[in-house]
Parts: C-alpha cells; structure tokens; sequence
C-alpha cells in the first residue's frame, strides 16, 4: 500500500502539471492578453500601446517561464523603469529589497481578481465554502435515495417495483439540472403557475410561494429549508438515477452469485442475505460513481448556481470566464484539478475496504 500511495501521488502531480499548464496556456492566448490590457487601462488603446502594456506587466515573457512563476518555482520578474522597480512579487509602494523572490501558488499567493478586486485566494475560500454546504446537502439526499431505490430495484428484479423504481431512476437522469430546476421553481416557486397560489388562496402559506426561486438569502441570511430545498433538489434529481441505476446492475449481479444461493439453501433470511452478503460487494460499483459526484458537482452545480443566484464555485467559475479573469480562473481549475484526483485516489483505497479480495500489487 505505501508504495502504491508515493506511485499514485507522483502520477497526480503529473496530471495536475499537465492540466494546469494545458488551462495556463489557454487562458494567456493573445487574444485574452489583450482583452486584458484594454479592461484594465483603457478600451480605446491602439495595438502598440496594448503591447507596451503587455510587455510592463510581465505578460511577453515566454509561456514557460510565467507558468514557472505562477507555480512559485521560478523568481517572479522585474522592472526598472524611470528609477521605479515594479514586479510579479513586489507591491505598490513597497521597497523592492524587501519583496519576496517568489509569490506563486506553491508560496500561497494565488494572485489578484480584476473582476472583484480582491486577493483570489480569499475569493476561492468564500465560494468554495460555499458550495461545499450546497454539495453536503445534495449528498446527504442524494445518496441514501439513490442507494435505496437502487437495493429495491435489484432485490426484486423484473417486479413491478423495479420497473417504477427503472422508470423514475432513467427519466430523473434524463432531465438536465436547467430543465428540472426550471420546473420546480414554476411548480413550488411561481406566484402564478403551479401549487404556490393555490395554497396561498387556501390560507396554507403565509407568504405569495412556497419555494423561494433564489438561494441568495442563504449566503445572507441563513440557510432555510425553503431557501435551499429547490437546489438541493434540482442537483440531487439528476444525480439519484444515475446512482440508483449502477446500484440496481450491481445487486442484481450479486444477488445471482454463487454464494447467496448457498446462503440461501443454509436457510439464512433473505433480510440477512442482502445485508450481511450482497450489499458489501455490491456498493463497490456505486463506491466509484459517488466519488465522482463530487468533482461534478463541483464544477456541474455552475447551472444551478447560475439559476437560482447562488453566488458559489460555480457560479464564481462563469463569472471569471465571461469576464477574462485570468487569475481567478487559473485557481478555480487548479481546485478542479485538485478535487478530481483525491476523489479518485479515496476511491481506489476505499476498493480495498470493501472487498478484501483486492490487494494492491
């Protein structure tokens, strides 16, 4: 196992070298250098003053040496012009003698938004955290119902729970998050259209919907049951089937093995069959698709967020792209980067605990 852990984490600062370095290259194209010069001085600047810009802040550098000083392992550059020493590492006003010879991720300095004028690394914290409550809840709901649906299903394959557990399970995976979160706000959320003004004319609700359409009052006020539930819903929706449907292939699998039928010939219930020899091996395939929720949800939730005003990783993710910040959207792929490899390595040490057949060679 150790030496299994220093091979895996060696290939992940590989990959994670070659994705960020793929998005760095990406993100500094001349065209955005010079969108970026002209959002920040002036709009009307003619080509050779965009150059000259591009040159003072250190953007003509090659591509190789800039992502050595984005990493931190390189010493961030500097000029000298008119007497006045400016640099990636030295703030305004500050003596250059006293500046660091390297700011990049690896020091912890993830750079400056253009957009929200504020260190990006206080940017990513605050909308990273903020997802990450989004992302508890959506598991917290989404897999016991996906893992439940899932068991029925495989249990009692060709019933008729199963084929209304298979039914639900393909159409909620076929809806997309933009299509199910447009219907239930229009269902629970709508002073106009569905259950909102009836129950508001029965007297059942004190307030015009039952659902708020927006998820802005939970970062401001507080998280509520009627200010989140139409997220974590619309998330969880697409997610449950997708979970219930390699759950349902996987029990139905063990549940035609060897050993259940002789576990059921040595008269052991059929209650005790499913929990104590079926349901272990059969979360080893759904182990994988869960841990994988996690980076979509990550960078997945953008629509959601988008829709109902929820000003997290993902809505922070569009905002940086629509608006060429290049800072900010290096370090929302670097997190990407970063989630998608650890849930990966979770989920081949978590193979081991599952099934004790498997061994790491």
């Amino acid at each position: 196992m150790p030496v299994f852990l220093i091979r895996r984490v060696l290939t992940m600062v590989l990959t994670a070298l070659c994705l960020t370095f793929v998005v760095f290259y990406l993100t500094n194209l001349p065209p955005n250098l010079e969108k970026l010069a002209k959002s920040e001085a002036s709009s009307r600047m003619s080509d050779a003053d965009v150059e000259s810009w591009i040159e003072r802040n250190g953007y003509g550098r090659p591509v190789l040496v800039r992502y050595g000083e984005w990493l931190g392992i390189t010493p961030g550059w500097t000029r000298t012009e008119d007497g006045v020493t400016t640099g990636r590492c030295i703030e305004r006003g500050q003596d250059p003698a006293t500046a660091p010879l390297r700011c990049g991720i690896l020091q912890g300095d993830w750079g400056f938004s253009t957009v929200f004028k504020q260190p990006v690394s206080l940017i990513i914290a605050e909308r990273l955290g903020a997802t990450g409550v989004l992302m508890l809840w959506v598991m917290i709901v989404m897999v016991p119902a996906s893992l439940l649906i899932g068991v029925l299903s495989g249990m009692r394959e060709g019933s008729r729970l199963d084929r209304g557990l298979s039914i639900f399970s393909i159409a909620s995976t076929a809806t997309p998050e933009y299509v199910s979160g447009v219907v239930l706000i229009a269902l629970f959320a709508s002073t106009s259209t569905g259950l909102s003004p009836w129950l508001a004319e029965q007297g059942w609700i004190s307030g015009k919907t039952l659902f708020m359409g927006t998820a802005t009052s939970a970062l401001d006020s507080g998280i509520t049951f009627w200010n989140f539930g139409l997220p974590v819903m619309t998330i969880a929706l697409y997610g449950i089937g997708y979970i219930a449907r390699m759950t349902r292939a996987s029990m139905t699998e063990v549940m035609t093995a060897q050993y259940i039928r002789t576990a059921r010939l040595k008269g052991v219930s059929f209650g005790n069959v499913v929990m104590k020899h079926a349901l272990r091996n059969a979360l080893i395939a759904p182990f994988t698709v869960i841990m994988l929720q996690f980076p979509w949800l990550l960078n997945g939730v953008v629509i959601v967020e988008t829709l109902f005003n929820y000003k997290g990783f993902g809505w922070t993710l569009v905002q940086a792209a629509g608006n060429n910040d290049i800072e900010l959207l290096l370090a929302c792929s670097v997190v990407a980067v970063f989630v998608v490899l650890m849930t990966q390595l979770i989920s081949d040490i978590g193979y081991v605990f599952l099934n004790p057949r498997i061994r790491v060679s």
